[in-house]
């Protein structure tokens, strides 16, 4: 299992826009998921044990901070022709399986991916209600195998933040995970190498 860690986009970047297919069939923009306080978006897939590890508590995150104000989504952006897993047919049972409340988008062209600078699955980034980046980093300090509990509690924290209005902290720990698949020829250039 290869650990590749997040790039740590510059706090500050404003979100950048997308449009991209949900699992339920309806093309969706940033403008469709941001919330009222914030928004939190989330690069994931199905397969990555990383991933699998947290899925649960991404849900409840959901759940629990939707009713508050607080967007979520949650985007792949894997090469399904080498990843079928990933594929958009099984991102909508996955979205079932796990009871996601939030949308779950199919990035075909990787240019999402791109635009976040996003490197792993799973890779979180906030930001507040004007769309600035205020967190990108770890949901929490576990792993796979690593016998920590799964908390959320980085994330949940830098939410519980905005909501409040007050400052995240700015020590923030890059999220650990799979490297995104990219397409043969279509890495970027922020993509680790070896």
């Amino acid at each position: 299992m290869v650990r590749t860690p997040s790039t740590m986009l510059p706090l500050g970047t404003s979100a950048p826009d997308f449009s991209l297919l949900d699992v339920s069939g309806r093309t969706m923009s940033w403008s469709d998921v941001a919330g009222e306080h914030g928004t939190v978006v989330m690069f994931i897939c199905n397969h990555c044990p990383f991933v699998k590890h947290v899925a649960d508590a991404l849900a409840r995150l959901g759940h629990e901070y939707l009713p508050r104000g607080m967007g979520f989504v949650a985007i792949s952006s894997n090469d399904v022709s080498t990843h079928p897993a990933d594929s958009p047919e099984q991102m909508v049972h996955e979205a079932e399986q796990r009871g996601y409340p939030f949308p779950y988008l199919y990035d075909e062209s990787q240019e999402v991916a791109k635009a976040y600078r996003a490197a792993c699955t799973p890779d979180f980034y906030l930001f507040d209600s004007n769309a600035e980046l205020v967190y990108r980093g770890q949901l929490d300090a576990s792993r796979p195998d690593s016998g920590i509990p799964v908390t959320a509690a980085d994330l949940r924290g830098a939410i519980e933040a905005v909501l409040a209005g007050t400052p995240v902290p700015a020590t923030q720990t890059p999220s650990i995970g799979c490297n995104i698949k990219w397409k043969a020829g279509q890495e970027p250039d922020y993509f680790p190498v070896g």
